[in-house]
């Protein structure tokens, strides 16, 4: 034994000598329990549990002290000689949304909200599903344009100004059929901001360098997205032209490169015409007061005239609006390039491919079915953080990114319009497994049509009900959803409504919806190195073998 030890043990020795010689020491009066029993020695109530009787006999328990330290009376108890509690509750029409009408076809629609600050804006029934007659990327150029200069405002700057006046701040958007015009602002601004989006919508000026500015800024943005391996907005534009091909929905959101020259005032001018027609828009507010709001609209949206009214346009461009109905195609559109990688994470280069069926529209019968049947789905990335509540019990993460290492991302996407839809599944992965990702995808896809287990079903159920709830917590939120129902139907339904529907979803729906998005022909989009991508008459074969593969070789991965 070296001195080292030697001294450690005369350090034990001396320890444990000190421990039975002091007596222990407590800090309120003790009392020693019974054999079942042990305290924990804190002080604080009474944990009961087995006696440890190799640590010295039964452990001790405090008592709580018997002392009066307050003469109020417990908190269980109400007060003597205070008013009875009146709480708050909710007014009759604080859940009704309010519709008008006036006689041009503007329909303006309010939801009273609690709070100093409210949202109103514009959705209007345009997009770049209705430039066909046009140069793609129309919309791309408009929302780059909003907020500029207008017949009353001289520039963005007046306009920032204006509503930073009243702690405001303005945004547009467009999808591929909407454009929406936004503000939140202090409700006590309603006068201002709806003269402000009156001038925005009807009134914009659209200077040569203004427009100039914005050709650079889209120009930017699409060099962005090539330099990004985030390829989500190239591939949604992919996978709806080769579902659409040629029509409606297919047609590009991005501005092609070649249409960005093509795009001047006069075709902005001419588009804007037509397509912000009173019948087009529905102003909605949220946190605001519909008298008052219709009030002002009247003023500025129909006493006012349009600038395209009182100024002379040329004649060469378009004179109606595109009312096609979308036309779903099915089809392969694919892209060889090289996609920039993650170099500070260490992640492969990737390939990415989507395959998708026509869906249904959000007037469908089966819409919420194949919503519940979108979150059974799920997915997301290999390295998203979080639990179930974000998905990690759908089929993407338990089936494909739990079971296939090589698998980077796989997600499900449901896209509803008026008149159609488009159900897809997105997926990533290094070049060398392209085929056997479009097998495990197109695996999934098929087992759809499967019986889904109740508890499956009933988490997916749940998480859709939770999700709708917590999105219309957000003011702006409530806003969209108010605009877009009005602007198809002319009515909002209540959160309550889509709530009771999801709950009738039983197993026999979501087989029904699973199998006529198989009945329809599949889409694809691929893009990045797919020289080992399937040929579209393989992944056609192995999505209508119900459940066998025809994409090459028998996988043993797979069995």
């Amino acid at each position: 034994m070296n001195a080292r030890s030697i001294g450690m043990l005369k350090m034990l020795k001396l320890k444990n000598s000190w421990r039975s010689t002091l007596p222990r020491c407590f800090a309120t009066k003790i009392t020693t329990v019974g054999g079942d029993e042990i305290g924990s020695g804190t002080g604080i109530g009474q944990i009961t549990g087995g006696v440890r009787p190799n640590e010295g006999g039964p452990h001790k328990v405090n008592n709580p002290s018997k002392e009066i330290v307050t003469h109020l009376p417990p908190l269980t108890e109400p007060l003597a000689n205070l008013p009875e509690a009146v709480y708050a509750q909710p007014l009759a029409d604080s859940a009704v949304t309010k519709v008008t009408t006036l006689a041009n076809g503007l329909r303006i629609a309010s939801e009273p909200r609690y709070g100093q600050f409210c949202t109103v804006g514009l959705v209007l029934d345009s997009g770049p599903r209705y430039e066909v007659a046009y140069p793609s990327g129309v919309s791309h150029f408009l929302e780059k344009l909003a907020f500029n200069s207008t017949v009353n405002f001289p520039n963005k700057d007046a306009i920032l100004k204006e509503l930073e006046k009243n702690g405001g701040i303005c945004d547009c958007q467009s999808s591929r059929d909407t454009l929406i015009y936004a503000a939140s602002i202090d409700s006590r601004a309603i006068d201002s901001v709806t003269r402000l989006l009156a001038d925005v919508t009807l009134r914009p000026t659209l200077s040569e360098q203004e427009v100039n500015l914005a050709r650079r800024a889209v120009s930017f943005e699409l060099e962005t997205l090539g330099m990004r391996p985030e390829q989500e907005p190239i591939l949604m534009d992919m996978i709806h032209a080769a579902a659409y091909r040629d029509n409606t929905l297919g047609l590009p959101k991005l501005c092609p490169v070649n249409n960005l020259d093509s795009i001047d005032r006069q075709v902005l001018m001419n588009y804007l015409k037509y397509h912000h027609a009173p019948e087009r828009m529905v102003i909605a507010g949220v946190g605001v007061d519909h008298d008052e709001l219709v009030e002002y609209v009247k003023q500025y949206f129909v006493d006012d005239q349009a600038i395209w009214d009182t100024e002379k346009l040329s004649d060469s461009g378009p004179k109606q609006v595109d009312s096609s109905l979308a036309q779903y195609t099915g089809g392969l559109v694919k892209e060889n390039c090289e996609i920039p990688i993650y170099a500070a994470a260490g992640l492969p280069e990737l390939v990415h491919v989507v395959l998708g069926f026509e869906g249904c529209s959000h007037q469908d019968n089966d819409f919420v079915p194949l919503c519940v049947l979108n979150i059974m789905m799920g997915g997301g990335g290999s390295f998203s953080a979080g639990g179930p509540g974000k998905g990690m019990y759908s089929r993407l993460y338990t089936k494909v990114l739990n079971r296939y290492h090589w698998m980077y991302s796989a997600t499900a996407y449901n896209h509803a319009y008026a008149d159609t839809g488009l159900f897809c599944i997105h997926g990533s992965a290094p070049p060398q497994h392209m085929q056997e990702m479009v097998e495990v995808l197109a695996r999934e896809l098929i087992s759809m049509a499967e019986e889904p287990g109740n508890e499956e079903l009933m988490r997916s159920k749940i998480q859709l009900q939770s999700m709708l709830l917590m999105n219309l917590e957000s003011r702006p939120v409530v806003f969209e959803d108010v605009g877009r129902q009005v602007l198809v139907t002319g009515h909002r339904k209540r959160p309550e409504h889509f709530i009771q529907e999801i709950e009738k979803v039983n197993a026999a729906d979501i087989q029904r919806v699973a199998q006529r998005l198989l009945a329809s022909p599949p889409s694809v989009a691929a893009r990045g190195d797919i020289y080992n991508l399937p040929e579209m008459s393989d992944i056609t074969g192995a999505l209508s073998g119900k459940g066998q593969s025809t994409l090459g070789r028998r996988l043993s991965l797979f069995k």
